[in-house]
């Protein structure tokens, strides 16, 4: 049967000539005869003699995370003063000794922020911090204007676009004209900072995998040499795939070029920025550590200018995979996920490695059958090796690591999906009820669904189910806390006063609160009453079109020995969420008693 789809032509040119018999696949519509390759467009250095082939990754690479610049400038709203800061706190939380913290002459936010981590306080004394700077004078002083009193090591990193395009269309120069800029840039930041032991030096020639080899090179020593670069004082000379345009071998030559190459290699550490616009951003940096690149820049989950930065968490669980340790600390996944959103207000998508939602799940019976053997068999052998479960080797089929490595409950997640397969549990709720359940939500739910199912033995309707979720998630019939009456304003500065009635342990009164909405001010109120709640993340839906639709508020939460789950019902969003924080406190005091 031929399906009709208005924008789309099946390719109907002819088969190639040079096809074998069993393809008939025939030329398209697309105008690829648009494009060059990039032999095409640069030239490639003749590398017959490669080494990186039978190279082996044995260590991780020193990791810079750029989510604060380079990630944080590819938001649609860029991250404020709070949310850059908590996820700062976060990656040193994980260990990252690196960071890349702002483009200070680029905002006031960005300058303020450096200010704020120079002042003192906020930086561990081990944790050197990157600042980035095009190679301009005033940008450069107003860069090292920004970090001025630093108590620690301080990294400025200067950068210029030096590919041909870029030259000639952007800046508007050639090559002599671009390396008298690139030096100048290089000879200001000396003077600025040179005499100071605690700041080092860095250079990007941006667009490097599309810049001509030798133009590369010549470059590198004459910056290298202006910085005195030497083994007890390196200059990084960072290399970036700024736009992905080939295969991952092609920049891996590219690196090992330059590896080979360089004037002062003792007193240079070989950096790579590879991003991900071919979708193998991964695979460059891998074949570019293989090629002699020391250091390694990203952003976590791979957040960057059109299609990404390469992705740092799952170049660092590769690793982990092959038994190499990251260096980097990922033992609760989710946590770091959370934050990580928060900040940059982009979720994580489900089938991200290691970290989606859906990465340790198995929709397949055979692939289910597969691994719940694997795991009966891997305990078996711990056992017999008298060594816990999770230190025993690990090698369950379908699964590259254990999940508990990373916080994750494997049972959970498998059992969500052998009881999708019997009662469909979200699309029952969504089409008989119009629930929209966070996926975790669903996770949570579905081992309450598994143990009612179990017991009965037979297939869940939507109305059990609907029942089953109402009794495990909304505020229990006779509650510790009932929700009577509430009213909210605005103070006009961000913040809102709360009035509400309510009852708390028999006893009814009036509590009023002020916080950053009324959600924050309810939990203030709890709080105060003995019933604190950490609300970790809120997703609000309506159930129904209308001003006077019926909502319902879904609440993650920290109960004392797990996150758990909470709801709320009302006739508007508000409404249920302020509900939903009273289940969540009923249900974390049950959980503790």
């Amino acid at each position: 049967m031929t399906r009709s789809f208005p924008t789309l032509s099946t390719p109907a040119g002819a088969v190639p000539a040079t096809a074998p018999a069993w393809n008939r696949q025939r030329r398209s519509q697309m105008p690829s005869h648009r494009y060059r390759d990039v032999f095409a467009r640069t030239p490639v250095p003749d590398m017959r003699d490669r080494s990186w082939p039978d190279a082996r990754i044995a260590e991780a690479p020193l990791w810079v995370p750029v989510d604060l610049r380079d990630g944080n400038q590819a938001l649609v709203e860029p991250m404020d003063p709070a949310r850059k800061r908590r996820f700062f706190e976060l990656m040193v939380a994980m260990g990252y000794m690196e960071i890349e913290v702002g483009y200070p002459s680029a905002s006031r936010t960005d300058f303020d922020f450096v200010r704020l981590l120079a002042a003192g306080g906020v930086v561990p004394e081990d944790v050197t911090i990157v600042v980035f700077t095009p190679a301009r004078a005033d940008l450069i002083a107003r860069t090292v204007e920004s970090i001025e009193g630093c108590a620690g090591e301080v990294v400025v990193h200067m950068y210029t676009a030096t590919a041909p395009t870029w030259r000639e269309v952007v800046l508007g120069v050639d090559r002599d004209a671009l390396a008298d800029m690139v030096l100048a840039g290089a000879a200001e930041v000396h003077r600025l900072v040179g005499d100071d032991p605690r700041v080092r030096f860095e250079f990007s020639p941006e667009v490097f995998n599309l810049t001509e080899p030798d133009y590369v090179l010549d470059l590198c020593d004459r910056v290298t040499a202006l910085w005195d670069a030497r083994p007890e004082r390196p200059v990084i000379l960072n290399l970036p795939a700024t736009v992905e345009v080939a295969t991952p071998n092609v920049y891996a030559d590219q690196i090992e070029h330059v590896h080979r190459g360089l004037a002062r290699r003792d007193g240079v550490i070989l950096s790579v920025h590879p991003h991900d616009d071919r979708g193998t951003g991964v695979a460059c940096a891998e074949l570019a550590v293989l090629a002699g690149a020391q250091r390694v820049e990203g952003c976590l989950f791979g957040n960057g200018e059109r299609t990404g930065n390469v992705d740092l968490v799952t170049l660092a669980l590769n690793l982990h995979a092959q038994g190499v340790d990251p260096m980097i600390d990922f033992s609760d996944i989710d946590e770091i996920r959370r934050t990580v959103e928060h900040c940059n207000r982009i979720a994580v998508h489900e089938r991200h490695p290691y970290v989606g939602d859906l990465v340790h799940t198995a929709f397949s019976g055979t692939h289910q059958d597969a691994i719940s053997k694997g795991f009966a068999h891997h305990r078996a052998a711990a056992a017999a090796a008298g060594v816990p479960e999770s230190e025993a080797p690990w090698d369950v089929p379908y699964l590259p690591i254990d999940p508990a490595d990373v916080g994750r409950d494997y049972d959970a997640v498998i059992r969500v999906n052998s009881q999708s397969g019997k009662g469909g549990i979200a699309y029952l709720l969504r089409a008989g009820y119009g629930l929209e359940l966070p996926r975790p939500l669903q996770i949570d739910f579905s081992r309450h669904v598994q143990h009612a199912t179990d017991a009965s033995g037979a297939e869940a309707t939507a109305a059990q189910l609907w029942e089953l979720f109402t009794g495990t998630y909304l505020a229990p019939a006779e509650p510790l806390v009932t929700l009577h009456e509430w009213q909210a304003a605005s103070t006009g500065d961000g913040h809102d006063e709360l009035e509400v009635d309510l009852t708390i342990r028999g006893e009814r009164a009036v509590h009023h609160a002020t916080g950053a909405g009324p959600v924050d001010a309810l939990t203030r109120v709890l709080g105060g009453a003995g019933l604190p709640v950490e609300v970790l993340g809120l997703t609000q839906q309506s159930l129904e079109g209308g001003s006077d639709a019926r909502a319902i508020t879904y609440v993650e939460h920290r109960c004392p020995d797990r996150v758990a789950w909470a709801a709320g019902l009302g006739t508007s969003v508000l409404e249920a969420s302020l509900a939903a924080v009273v289940a969540a406190a009923c249900h974390r005091a049950a959980s503790a008693s």
